[in-house]
């Protein structure tokens, strides 16, 4: 049986925030082990970060940093 793909539609910040947070949860822990019950989470995880990483070209930029910072200001619930 052929696996079914499934199409997930990101606003371009909502895609920034998530790789953002993504890797810097893989470089902080590594394997997810405090965060995952199986090894396939860590793969899905894996890959789609992979997946962002390839859409995106803002990781590449010089300001990176800001461009995250904007991003999580224009998704933010308004206080």
């Amino acid at each position: 049986m052929k696996e079914r793909e499934v199409v997930v539609r990101l606003s371009h910040d909502e895609a920034l925030v998530l790789f953002e947070w993504l890797s810097r949860t893989d470089e902080r822990t590594s394997d997810f082990a405090d965060v995952i019950e199986d090894q396939a989470e860590q793969r899905a995880l894996w890959n789609l970060t992979a997946l962002l990483e390839r859409e995106l070209f803002d990781p590449v930029q010089a300001e990176y940093r800001t461009l995250v910072d904007e991003a999580r200001n224009r998704l933010r619930d308004e206080q």
